[in-house]
């Protein structure tokens, strides 16, 4: 048997090989899934706890015997949370390491530099981030959130509660310009006006002047798109220094990370389709076993890296079904599995995408959300008709 190792975040490289048990006689080759991660750059502040699902699940896996008969590892790279991060990290994993799948949450910039990649390299590609929408590939499928999905409860609530001019800030990438130009549209055609558009690059971190104008905007809620991670905390931490007041709804803040910020995250308003106060047994067991395995070093699991915990179940069910690791016969099997996990019943059938049952919920000062809304089986809308 061999012991997985603890992950050292810092680390540009890191494999690791979860506990097994005897496995059936057979082949005993491992199959690996490669992990590519901001371990370094905006999204180091979530990527810890997106491995640490991945470890849950392989371990569990692995306990039950692993997938057919096969003991699973898994090899996890840093992206830097990058393009030029991205392209070493998914070369080492697909050519180097010639992992059998590759499973991640990404930013969308370490995303579009992999997705080429992983098609030369032909390995199956499931991205367990949300993200702004319409990527597409023959090798990748996604069970995160989509725009459809996410910005319409934050929007309606806004609107409800009276707001009629908003201000939009975002990372100047995909994900940021994508989210806000969604939601621009989303609400002018429910009636509201947009005052003011304004984007940092995602390595930014001075949000001065950008304050300054939506203070003197007249807006009366402000909607944020940063890179996951680190931006999100320097713009709630300056945007509440600033003494603004008006309603704020983050359309990329996580749940991990909101408590990580205390009270300055309190009373933002965010929509995501997993948070820790889900009362479901599924939910309930996912929460005591990372509680089990990592004790005080135990991530809060959110909406980045719960997504990665049943990716990884996914991907296991596409492969018992297909009775087989090769790619051509996983991704024929994906859009036909499902896996009930702490956010419910998840399929990627819908044109390589999930519909999920989505939670409109607010930060409270404890760094706890409290659950306003939910919105079942919302449909992510049309992304890959071709495929």
């Amino acid at each position: 048997m061999k012991q997985m190792k603890s992950m050292r975040f810092g680390l540009l490289l890191a494999s690791a090989l979860a506990t097994t048990p005897a496995f059936a006689q057979g082949d005993a080759t491992p199959i690996t899934i490669g992990v590519p991660v901001g371990l370094s750059g905006a999204n180091s502040v979530v990527a810890p706890a997106v491995v640490q699902a991945t470890e849950l699940a392989v371990d569990q896996i692995n306990a039950a015997g692993g997938i057919l008969g096969r003991p699973v590892k898994i090899a996890v790279a840093d992206d830097a949370s990058g393009a030029a991060g991205a392209q070493t990290a998914y070369n080492t994993l697909v050519f180097q390491d010639d992992v059998d799948v590759v499973i991640t949450m990404e930013t969308s910039a370490a995303r579009n530099a992999g997705i080429p990649i992983v098609e030369e390299g032909e390995k199956p590609f499931i991205y367990s981030s949300f993200y702004e929408g319409r990527s597409c590939s023959p090798n990748m499928f996604v069970n995160g959130w989509v725009p459809e999905q996410q910005v319409p409860p934050v929007v309606e609530k806004l609107l409800a509660d009276g707001a009629k001019n908003f201000f939009l800030i975002g990372s100047d990438y995909a994900f940021g310009r994508g989210m806000l130009e969604f939601s621009r549209k989303y609400i002018e055609e429910k009636g509201g006006k947009i005052v003011g558009e304004e984007y940092l690059p995602m390595d930014g971190s001075d949000w001065t002047a950008i304050l300054s104008n939506l203070r003197s905007a007249g807006a009366d809620a402000v909607i944020t798109s940063t890179a996951g991670g680190t931006p999100n905390v320097t713009l709630t931490k300056q945007l509440r220094a600033s003494g603004i007041s008006i309603p704020y709804a983050n359309l990329a803040v996580d749940e991990g990370t909101a408590k990580a910020m205390g009270a300055d995250a309190a009373g933002i308003l965010i929509s995501a389709s997993y948070l820790t106060a889900i009362d479901t047994p599924e939910n309930k067991d996912f929460m005591a076993a990372l509680q089990k395995k990592f004790g005080a070093e135990m991530r809060t699991p959110n909406d980045l890296s719960t997504p990665q915990y049943e990716a990884v179940y996914l991907y296991k069910a596409a492969v018992e079904k297909a009775g087989s690791t090769k790619t051509e016969d996983v991704l024929a099997a994906l859009p036909q599995v499902s896996f009930k996990g702490p956010r419910g019943e998840v399929s990627m059938s819908k044109q390589h995408h999930a519909p999920l049952t989505m939670y409109l919920g607010e930060v409270q000062a404890d760094g706890s959300v409290k659950v306003v809304a939910d919105f079942p089986n919302v449909d992510p809308g049309e992304q890959c008709p071709d495929l």
